[in-house]
C-alpha cells in the first residue's frame, strides 16, 4: 500500500492509529488505498472502529466505514478551539466505552492535523487516565514529536497551547471584547523584485470574512515598518484568523506573507506581538526578514485610540481601497467541503470536559 500512494499507516497506541496520505496523492491510488484500508481494519477491527475525518469530507470514506465522524478543516490550518475539545470528548467516549473499541484518525495532506489532535488528546487523557495509561501518553508525544513537530505550523502550536493551559488552568478566560485598531508590520517583506511588497489583509471570524484592508504599496528600501489601520475598531471574538496577501504587481496572483490563527479567550494584552517564528508561512520563508514581526494593538472599545499619530505610515506608503478586484474579494475557505457546525455535538461528544470546563467561543 505504501509504494504507490506514500500511505502511511501507525498505530500511535494499541487504540489510536493515524491513517495519512500526502496532498499530492494521484486520486486513482488514493481511492484504491482507501479500500485497501478499509478492507485491513475491518478484518482486524470489525465494527469496533470509529473514523475521524480531519480532512475534507468524501463520500467514499463514509461508505467505507461503518462509523464515521466528519471534523475537517482547511490544511495546515489549526480547527476552531471548540472543535479540538468535541474531537477529544467524543475519543474519549467511544475509547472508554469498550476495552477493544478503536479510534482512527485520517488526514490527507500536512500531518500537522494529526498533531493537533494527538496532542490535545494526550492532554485531555492527561487529566482523567489513570497510572496504567502513561505508556499511551508518552506513545503519543513520541508520535507528535517525530512525525509532526517537522512539519507543524505555529498556530496549530498555539492551539494546542491554549487548549492545555486551559484545561489545567493555568490559562484564564477573558471574556471582554476586543476591538482591533491596528496591525502593524515591523520589517518589510520582500516580495517584488525591487524589495518591498504590496500586503492586504484578509480577517476571518469563525472561518467567516469580517473585514478586508486595502493594497498597501510599499517599498523595502523606504520603510522600516508599515501600519494597517481600521477604525472603528473592528469586534473580534472566539477563533481569530488573519491572512497577509502580496498582490504581485501587474499580475492576477497573488501570495500569503503571513497567516496566523488565536482565540481571544487567551489574549489578556491590548498590545500583543507575534515574531518571525510564531507566524505561519512566514517562519519558513526567506523574503520575510529574520527580525520581522507584527503587531496588534487591541482597545476594549471601538473608538479611535488616542496618541496613535506616531503609527501613521510615511508619504512613501499609498494605498488602494479599490477592494472589489475579485482577487482581493476571493475567499480561499468558501468551497471547503465541511460542515459549519458538527453533527456530532449531540451525539458522542455530550460529555463535560473533565477539569476545567471550555465555554464556547
Amino acid at each position: 500500500m505504501e509504494s504507490s500512494c506514500e500511505l502511511d499507516l501507525v498505530y500511535i497506541t494499541e487504540r489510536i492509529i493515524a491513517v495519512s496520505y500526502p496532498s499530492t496523492a494521484e486520486e486513482q491510488s488514493f481511492c484504491s488505498n482507501l479500500r485497501e484500508v478499509a478492507h485491513m481494519l475491518k478484518s482486524k477491527h470489525g465494527n469496533n472502529y470509529v473514523l475521524f475525518n480531519l480532512s475534507e469530507r468524501r463520500h467514499d470514506i463514509s461508505k467505507l466505514h461503518p462509523k464515521v465522524l466528519d471534523f475537517g478543516w482547511p490544511d495546515l490550518h489549526t480547527p476552531a478551539l471548540e472543535k479540538i475539545c468535541s474531537i477529544c470528548k467524543a475519543m474519549d467516549t467511544w475509547l472508554n466505552a469498550a476495552a477493544h473499541n478503536v479510534v482512527v484518525l485520517h488526514n490527507k495532506g500536512n500531518r500537522g492535523r494529526l498533531g493537533v489532535v494527538v496532542a490535545a488528546y494526550m492532554h485531555y487523557s492527561n487529566i482523567s487516565a489513570s497510572a496504567d495509561q502513561a505508556l499511551d501518553r508518552f506513545a503519543m508525544k513520541r508520535f507528535y514529536e517525530d512525525k509532526v513537530v517537522p512539519v507543524g505550523q505555529p498556530s496549530q502550536k498555539r492551539y494546542i497551547h491554549y487548549f492545555s493551559g486551559l484545561l489545567s488552568g493555568s490559562i484564564k478566560m477573558n471574556n471582554k471584547p476586543l476591538f482591533l485598531h491596528h496591525v502593524i508590520m515591523h520589517g518589510i517583506p520582500n516580495f517584488e523584485s525591487k524589495g518591498g511588497c504590496r500586503p492586504f489583509l484578509k480577517i476571518y471570524q469563525a472561518m467567516q470574512p469580517v473585514y478586508t484592508s486595502g493594497i498597501y504599496n510599499v517599498q523595502g528600501d523606504s520603510q522600516t515598518g508599515i501600519c494597517i489601520t481600521i477604525e472603528p475598531g473592528l469586534l473580534l471574538k472566539g477563533d481569530i484568523l488573519l491572512k497577509c496577501y502580496h498582490k504581485k504587481f501587474r499580475s492576477p496572483t497573488r501570495d500569503v506573507i503571513f497567516r496566523v490563527q488565536f482565540h481571544t479567550c487567551a489574549v489578556h494584552d491590548l498590545d500583543v506581538v507575534f515574531g518571525k517564528e510564531d507566524l505561519d508561512e512566514a517562519f519558513r520563508d526567506d523574503r520575510f526578514p529574520e527580525y520581522g514581526k507584527v503587531e496588534f494593538v487591541f482597545s476594549y472599545g471601538p473608538e479611535k485610540i488616542q496618541g496613535m499619530e506616531h503609527l501613521e505610515n510615511g508619504p512613501s506608503v499609498s494605498v488602494d481601497y479599490n477592494t472589489s478586484d475579485p482577487l482581493i474579494r476571493w475567499d480561499s475557505y468558501e468551497n471547503f467541503n465541511i460542515q459549519r457546525e458538527d453533527s456530532t455535538e449531540g451525539t458522542w461528544a455530550e460529555q463535560p470536559l473533565p477539569g476545567k470546563h471550555l465555554e464556547k467561543g
